[in-house]
């Protein structure tokens, strides 16, 4: 009796950091958003879904390469039953969020249970990764950097309208998601000065919230108004969101090119460029997002 075996597989994270405002769409809605973004049915966080990275990363990596991506992603979807590709994304997962801060211009918000799905997606990473514990925090509480730029001098932040007392330090994890996310060494400092731990409903409540809602028109050329029916409401993910994807990698399933799950990710290192358009509305700027392999 044959008795089936797997093929080894690697991972490795794609961190995707915002350079203008991301519309990750989610169709049409019945709200007073007419093109709301995508969220995560469990806890009305942003995400990017993971057939769309795969789908800008194959089409950009091809276009910049000139090369035959096929084992990596799969063949055109006309071939598509020759084989499967060898790479495989999650949906991108929110870490840090952008809120505006009444000290520093803005905060990198984030909170424990972001960072304890990290800790979960990093375990399937090889090696150690020597993630910071995760700390408590209250509700109108906050943990941030001992050099933080958001800091008042009553001890407090004050994010939006909202402020919140500080309870402990966050210096672990300003050091990691900078030196791991930030593709642009020049811009460590300027990020972990900024980053902001509060409480997991804390953090719910801005990035439910505090999106930018953008109004659209199309106008009539003739009349120079806005035609009927043509104004309508979008809404953005803010420049400076940091999301990450785990991409997972097994060894090559084209006959013709052989690839073990290490050089699949070697592979894609190589390809990746360093901005990636994600998203609608490429041709007005939005979407650009910096991006960092860490295997």
């Amino acid at each position: 009796m044959s008795t089936a075996t797997t093929s080894p597989s690697t991972a490795a994270l794609l961190f995707l950091h915002a350079q203008t405002p991301l519309h990750p769409g989610s169709g049409t809605a019945l709200g007073t958003v007419d093109l709301p973004v995508q969220r995560e049915r469990h806890s009305g966080w942003p995400t990017i879904p993971g057939s769309s990275i795969k789908g800008v990363l194959r089409d950009k990596c091809r276009r910049v390469n000139g090369a035959d991506v096929s084992a990596l992603f799969g063949p055109e979807t006309r071939d598509a039953a020759k084989h499967a590709g060898a790479l495989s994304f999650t949906d991108a997962r929110l870490l840090a969020f952008p809120v505006r801060s009444l000290r520093g211009v803005f905060a990198w918000i984030t909170c424990p249970a972001a960072l304890q799905r990290l800790h979960r997606d990093v375990s399937l990473l090889p090696g150690t990764k020597n993630l910071p514990p995760v700390p408590n925090v209250a509700r109108d509480f906050c943990c941030i950097p001992e050099n933080s730029v958001t800091l008042l001098p009553e001890n407090a932040v004050v994010l939006e309208e909202h402020d919140f007392r500080v309870s402990g330090k966050a210096d672990p994890w300003a050091k990691w998601i900078t030196e791991n996310a930030v593709a642009d060494k020049s811009l460590y400092e300027h990020y972990a000065q900024r980053l902001v731990i509060l409480s997991d409903d804390d953090f719910t409540y801005f990035v439910r919230h505090a999106t930018e809602i953008v109004a659209r028109i199309g106008l009539d050329y003739d009349k120079k108004t806005v035609r009927e029916g043509a104004l309508f409401y979008q809404e953005f993910i803010p420049a400076e969101a940091l999301f990450y994807s785990v991409a997972i990698a097994n060894e090559s399933r084209n006959p013709d090119k052989k690839l073990s799950a290490t050089d699949v990710v070697g592979q894609l290192q190589g390809f990746l460029p360093p901005v990636l358009q994600v998203g609608g509305d490429e041709t007005i700027g939005k979407g650009l997002c910096a991006v960092k392999l860490v295997v």
